[in-house]
């Protein structure tokens, strides 16, 4: 009788596999499965290597395009940047302001023609526009309710540079300015 040294089972002396789990019993048997093992393994090995390789390649990629972002100048003072609060920074490089007077509701849609924002509200209000001083401006506002006249005038560094206001019982004024 022979042991076999996977599973413990007792097989005939005659056997060259267990009768129970297959394991090979006869030394011919395990030289041939341990030839077939190695050349696994390398092929398993084989395939580590090249992952390796891809993933430092790809790890070295990104390092290096965070050192290049981490060395170029920070566009702060080009971007509109918008915090989580609602807070709004803004920057010197967008001197465009819209200030909006009615005597009741008004809403409007203002900034750079390809890229308008809505905005409403009621009374006088100036409001910093999301366009840089090489942009065109336009601002397109309707009075919703109340009395009198909706007036709209466009600042550039504190100096209007466009106005326009309602007449002849119009509620709605379109002001465009190409700088």
């Amino acid at each position: 009788m022979v042991k076999c040294p996977r599973c413990g089972y007792e097989n005939a002396s005659s056997s060259n596999y267990c009768d129970n789990c297959y394991y090979p019993l006869s030394a011919k048997n395990q030289s041939t499965i341990n030839k077939s093992k190695k050349r696994k393994r390398w092929n398993i090995g084989f395939a580590r290597k090249v992952v390796l390789i891809l993933g430092l390649i790809v790890v070295a990629l990104l390092l290096f395009t965070l050192v290049q972002n981490g060395t170029e100048k920070a566009h702060n003072d080009t971007l509109n940047v918008i915090y989580d609060n609602g807070s709004q920074h803004q920057p010197a490089s967008y001197p465009y302001k819209a200030v909006i007077k009615c005597d009741g509701d008004w809403s409007a849609k203002m900034g750079n023609p390809g890229y308008l924002v809505e905005k409403s509200g009621s009374g006088s209000r100036t409001i910093s526009l999301d366009c840089a001083s090489w942009d065109d401006v336009e601002i397109d506002a309707q009075k919703d309710s109340g009395e009198g006249q909706l007036q709209v005038q466009l600042l550039r560094n504190g100096e209007v540079v466009a106005e326009n206001s309602t007449t002849n019982g119009s509620n709605s004024v379109i002001l465009y300015y190409d700088s």
